[in-house]
């Protein structure tokens, strides 16, 4: 069993997805890609996310990309893996390979399409937490989801009869929904590790989160730790000058999600293919002015350019 007893504390960086030409998975550059994060000095890693366009992966793709997020990371940086799918079989298929390889822990959202009940999403993680001895993470989107996510009741529930479930994302960006997730999840576990799903530090971190999942720490590092090491350290006026920059870069970034991020990476010199249909990728004036966004926001000459 894994040692992770709680969340990791600072910014967990999540790997894109690289596709070759021919629509394949591009494992070599995906080790490029999991080296690059690393050297970002991450509080964890998180594969297998949306933005890896899980959705378009095949199951057995996810267990490659898990098993190999691993073997790069060779202990360096302890690694999540997002099981999530619609069915629960298939969700502790996922689960029992990332242990098997060597994950240090779970995540698993609510799962969509289906509209369960309460007590159904109990049961999923139930059977998940049964199926697997690592630790795990909720993951909480209810609007993207279906608007299906958990109850304060439910976490609870799961918390008292699972303690290896330490933590949850909460993404709905709802505050008054991720206070409530919070005051649930701390009533069981006062070490509980709440985070926000994406870069809002500032009311994610002033109302008891703990970590940030980045969508954009491929894109601009310097960027993300300079947010996150002002706002954990209480400088708020230094802080919000950098978050409606990330802001910027969250709108950027949300059409067509996640061929903009993915256009991001290649222009700052980290090429990591297409998306996959039916994610669309930028066309050439959209990539323009893309890049003429990141030059505005001071990210073309302020971040690092290529792999090294």
């Amino acid at each position: 069993m894994s040692s992770m007893t709680r969340v990791p504390r600072g910014i967990i960086h999540c790997p894109v997805t690289p596709f070759d030409p021919a629509n394949a998975v591009d494992l070599d550059t995906f080790a490029r890609v999991v080296e690059f994060l690393l050297r970002q000095e991450p509080a964890a890693l998180c594969v297998n996310l949306h933005l890896a366009e899980s959705l378009n992966l095949t199951l057995e793709e996810r267990m490659v990309l898990a098993e190999a997020a691993v073997a790069v990371a060779a202990g360096r940086a302890p690694v999540i893996v997002n099981v999530s799918t619609p069915g629960t079989d298939q969700a502790i298929t996922l689960a029992r390979h990332a242990e098997k390889v060597g994950a240090d822990c779970l995540m698993a959202i609510t799962p969509y399409h289906w509209k369960p009940s309460q007590d159904a999403i109990y049961a999923h993680f139930a059977a998940l937490m049964t199926a697997s001895a690592l630790p795990m993470l909720g993951y909480n989107s209810p609007h993207a989801m279906g608007g299906i996510g958990f109850a304060p009741a439910t976490l609870v529930r799961i918390m008292r009869d699972f303690p290896r479930f330490i933590g949850l994302k909460e993404a709905s960006h709802n505050w008054e929904t991720y206070v409530a997730l919070g005051r649930a999840g701390r009533s069981v576990m006062p070490d509980f590790g709440l985070f926000v799903g994406t870069e809002w530090m500032i009311p994610s971190f002033t109302l008891g989160g703990v970590a940030c999942m980045s969508i954009q720490g491929g894109v601009a590092p310097r960027l993300v730790k300079a947010l996150h090491e002002a706002t954990v350290s209480g400088r708020l006026a230094d802080a919000l000058p950098l978050q409606e920059k990330l802001a910027e870069l969250f709108a950027l970034a949300m059409p067509e999600y996640p061929a903009p991020s993915k256009a991001m990476w290649e222009i700052m010199g980290r090429p990591v293919g297409k998306p996959r249909l039916p994610n669309r990728p930028l066309g050439p004036d959209e990539v323009k002015a893309l890049e003429g966004a990141l030059a505005r926001l001071g990210i073309l000459d302020g971040e690092p350019h290529g792999w090294d």
